[in-house]
């Protein structure tokens, strides 16, 4: 197999989503939040400057928030619940639709509290891309739940997506 190239495994493995303990003390007005979230991700996910491929616009925010994918800001504001969440669907929606991806948040929250479901998205995201970019095997256990086993598997998709765009073709 052909050695990465090592500038694109030294930005993977840089890789890293806020935790929910690192978001801001306080809540972010949309525009805030856009620029949060894109300094976070768009050195991974979209490096296209054309407006169409942004990880994240102030329209689609409007738009979850008018589907019912996130609840409304509240006099404008954004919370840490819409951050854990934009960031969830910012990621998965490169491999899943925001109709999946709802039920994949649902799922998650539906056994734990949003914050502990978000810290494990996070680093099972990280585990995913770290082992995808390092070209070793992302292992299994046995033992775990569906929900969890749901859940490596929807990360590792991401992981093996990022893989192939950056290393194959070069994106």
């Amino acid at each position: 197999m052909e050695k990465i190239d090592e500038s694109i495994y030294k930005t993977v493995s840089r890789f890293h989503i806020p935790r929910w303990k690192e978001f801001p003390g306080i809540d972010l007005y949309i525009d805030q939040l856009v620029t949060y979230i894109d300094n976070y991700l768009g050195q991974y996910i979209s490096e296209d400057d054309n407006k169409e491929n942004k990880i994240i616009t102030k329209t689609m925010i409007n738009n979850y928030v008018k589907n019912g994918i996130l609840d409304a800001p509240i006099k404008k504001k954004y919370n840490k619940i819409h951050i854990a969440k934009l960031f969830v669907i910012c990621t998965l929606k490169q491999v899943y639709s925001i109709n999946d991806i709802n039920e994949l948040i649902d799922l998650a929250t539906k056994n734990f509290p949003i914050k502990r479901a978000y810290n494990t998205f996070c680093q099972e995201l990280e585990n995913s891309i770290f082992t995808t970019f390092s070209v070793t095997d992302y292992i299994f256990d046995k033992r775990l739940s569906q929900e969890q086993y749901i859940l490596k598997n929807v990360t590792q998709s991401l992981a093996n997506k990022l893989y192939v765009e950056k290393v194959f073709l070069k994106k």
